[in-house]
């Protein structure tokens, strides 16, 4: 596997699985979203060391599987999506960690919060609809703060280790 283009590929078919499985052992409803904070820490690895553009593909082929085995809602697309462009490009423009993961929590809970609500009324029926717009940024806060926490903790780790660069310099090379 010298090609570059194959390795990314499968470190991201292997990410998006686990975003999947592990939204089906760690999410949680609050308010009309389930969160899934390891969508959010796969949103960050995948900035790390794929790039916004693979990590926004990564974000929305989770979310689909998600909607489609019934482990989440049509609210994941924007929330998802949203956090992996914004840490995506924080990341390939300053490659700085603390930057990266408040650009997830930003773009998540803040622009995808505000994505969610247009998606809500059109797609989840008048109830839904009825919850103010900002309501969307409490629950994907709560679960991108959770996801940007792992994270940084495992990217600190690898870091630390080494292993940060060494795998870097493998889908680079």
């Amino acid at each position: 596997m010298k090609n570059k283009p194959i390795k990314k590929l499968a470190l991201a078919g292997v990410l998006c699985a686990v975003a999947v499985v592990g939204s089906v052992f760690v999410s949680f409803p609050v308010f009309g979203s389930k969160c899934a904070p390891v969508q959010h820490m796969v949103n960050i690895l995948c900035a790390v060391f794929l790039g916004p553009w693979y990590g926004v593909a990564v974000a929305f082929v989770a979310s689909l599987l998600r909607n489609l085995l019934g482990v989440g809602t049509l609210l994941a697309f924007p929330g998802s999506m949203c956090g992996a462009l914004l840490c995506g490009l924080a990341y390939w423009k300053t490659k700085n960690l603390p930057v990266t993961l408040t650009a997830e929590v930003v773009g998540t809970s803040i622009l995808g919060g505000l994505a969610a609500y247009p998606i809500a009324i059109a797609f989840l029926g008048a109830d839904a609809g009825q919850v103010a717009y900002y309501a969307y940024i409490v629950p994907f806060l709560i679960s991108t703060a959770a996801g940007a926490v792992l994270a940084g903790a495992l990217t600190l780790a690898l870091q630390r280790s080494g292993a940060l660069k060494s795998m870097q310099a493998t889908l680079e090379g």
